[in-house]
């Protein structure tokens, strides 16, 4: 989220607040209510262990997508841009978005995963046609700096850091920082921005978002084999508050810590990105109160107008077979709609699949090279609360309040205020969104945590983190909600990126393309908007239909 160049200075820390509780309370306040909510968890498990009845009907649809994520909508959305109406959209869940999804209340929308939108690139030019087709960006989208619908610009402040029991303005920390570790942040930052500038002989930028348009020169691959902390301490970076946040900005977007995430991905956070507006500043994103379900919603709106209702939701695909052969016939896909108890066959000519790719070994017959390297991958788990509150809760001294809030020496990220766009954090009632990323383990017991840990347990711990800063945030919460997504994200870990695993599902099949995030090797709405457009421009092609293309 934070992507300045260098943040001014800001006034020193005042004393250490008050201690982090440790674990719950021995007579705690009574949990507000709520929902222990997730991704299809059973549904996960009823596909590991298998027993689905056989097909009691079949049906037959030139182009099947599975997965209605960012990805799945992108592909849906530029099929139906390009006229074609004859394609299935199915989904696990009930609702599609993906990791982009939303709830609300009668206080506000909120996000149940991604919940901002960087200024694109000129690169991302899908994401800009998109932008300027939902009326946010304004005017030309190929023009250097747009203007943007202002209610969709992050209001300021953006962000803030609580550290030693004050807030400051911005994520790097800045009160009680050595002159040595103020050069080595604006070393960092200068390294930076030579990065960013950085050109190839071909003219590719060194690190391009989306990725696919990033340079290929040897000396940058090689960092896709190191860690970014290794590459930090190989560079002379020792600052304690710097490898902190660089730290922070691998468990935000990756959701795994620097040790774990590959130097070129921790770079590539930093510089790839360069989008400017008319009417902000270049580290403005976009948001929403719903995080970046405006998104999904509008491409699957969008779908509807031109292609009728093209969404089939709670489907499992449960196998796939065929295809892979000369001379490759039709792909048969399974589907189990737990709704109706039944299983229905779908047979398609061209097979866009945009679910995450850990699914194959379990789904895809045959396909073996495939499924190898789908397990090459690793998973990051993330949990998600909203807290609605009666009002905002009482703040330790600093810098004001703002949209983006972040805790230092914490196990959670923090949280966004969702109705920071509406310019009611201070009057009224609000939901904050907390983040929590569990870097500090391995996925798999974050992923036991998630699973075994009761929603009365979560509150208590997310309680201790937040009293922290806000000492009455318990007696103001009314409702507290828990979202556990055990894979929400590929982790960028060394050699993923480059590697021979990921570059498998890249290519452009006869009958089959892969079109997620995961195509990319992590996870960003820009990766997968990209991924499913591509595959659509690509089935357009294999069917023969004219289109212009949304990538060039």
């Amino acid at each position: 989220m934070d992507r300045r160049n260098f943040l001014t200075s800001v006034a020193a820390a005042g004393a250490a607040g008050a201690a982090a509780l440790a674990g719950c309370r021995s007579t705690p306040a009574a949990v507000p209510p709520g929902e222990l909510l997730g991704t299809s968890l059973d549904l996960g498990h009823r596909l590991r262990d298998g027993g689905f009845a056989p097909p009691g009907e079949t049906r037959h649809v030139p182009v099947l997508i599975v997965g209605a994520g960012i990805a799945g909508l992108s592909a849906g959305w530029k099929l139906a841009k390009a006229g074609f109406a004859d394609f299935l959209l199915v989904e696990l869940e009930n609702e599609a978005g993906g990791n982009s999804r939303a709830g609300g209340n009668a206080v506000s929308a909120y996000p149940w995963g991604a919940h901002y939108l960087p200024l694109p690139t000129r690169e991302a030019t899908a994401v800009r046609e998109l932008l300027a087709e939902l009326g946010v960006l304004q005017g030309d989208p190929r023009a250097a700096k747009p203007t943007y619908d202002e209610r969709y610009l992050c209001a300021t402040p953006q962000e803030r850091l609580y550290r030693d029991g004050r807030w400051q303005e911005g994520l790097l920390p800045q009160g009680a920082v050595s002159a040595a570790e103020l050069a080595q942040y604006q070393r960092f930052f200068d390294r930076m921005e030579a990065f960013r500038r950085q050109r190839d002989s071909q003219g590719r930028r060194a690190f391009a978002l989306p990725m696919a348009l990033s340079s290929r020169d040897a000396a940058l691959l090689v960092l896709d084999t190191i860690s970014m902390h290794d590459w930090l301490l190989a560079q002379g970076f020792d600052s304690p508050h710097l490898q902190w946040y660089v730290n922070y900005t691998c468990r935000d977007d990756y959701g795994a810590s620097s040790a774990a995430v590959s130097a070129w991905a921790g770079i590539h956070y930093f510089a790839c990105r360069d989008g400017e507006a008319q009417n902000a500043s270049s580290d403005t994103v976009l948001t929403a109160p719903e995080g970046n379900a405006w998104l999904a919603r509008g491409m699957l709106r969008s779908i509807r107008e031109r292609a009728g209702d093209r969404l089939l939701g709670g489907a499992l695909a449960f196998r796939v077979a065929g295809g892979n052969g000369p001379p490759g016939g039709p792909i048969e896909v399974d589907l189990w709609l737990p709704g109706e108890s039944r299983t229905v066959r779908v047979v398609t000519e061209q097979l866009i699949w945009a679910a995450p790719l850990f699914l194959l070994p379990h789904v895809f017959s045959g396909y073996e090279t495939l499924k190898s390297a789908a397990r090459s991958y690793s998973y990051a788990p993330w949990l998600v609360a909203n807290l609605t509150l009666s009002r905002f809760p009482d703040d330790r001294r600093g810098a004001p309040r703002a949209w983006d809030n972040v805790l230092y020496d914490s196990s959670a990220l923090g949280y966004v205020v969702a109705t920071h766009q509406q310019m009611r954090v201070w009057p009224g009632a609000t939901v904050l969104t907390y983040y929590r990323a569990f870097d500090d383990m391995s996925p798999q017991q974050g992923r036991q945590m998630l699973r075994d840990t009761p929603r009365e347990v979560w509150a208590e711990r997310i309680f201790a983190e937040l009293e922290r800063p806000h000492p009455n945030i318990r007696l103001l919460t009314t409702r507290l909600d828990v979202f556990r997504n055990g894979h929400a994200m590929a982790r960028p870990t060394p050699g993923l990126i480059w590697g021979t695993a990921r570059a498998r599902f890249e290519g452009d099949g006869t009958r089959l393309r892969f079109a997620h995030a995961d195509v990319s090797g992590f996870s960003l709405f820009e990766e997968a908007q990209y991924r499913g457009v591509l595959a659509g421009e690509r089935t357009l092609r294999q069917l023969g239909v004219r289109h212009s293309s949304s990538l060039t």
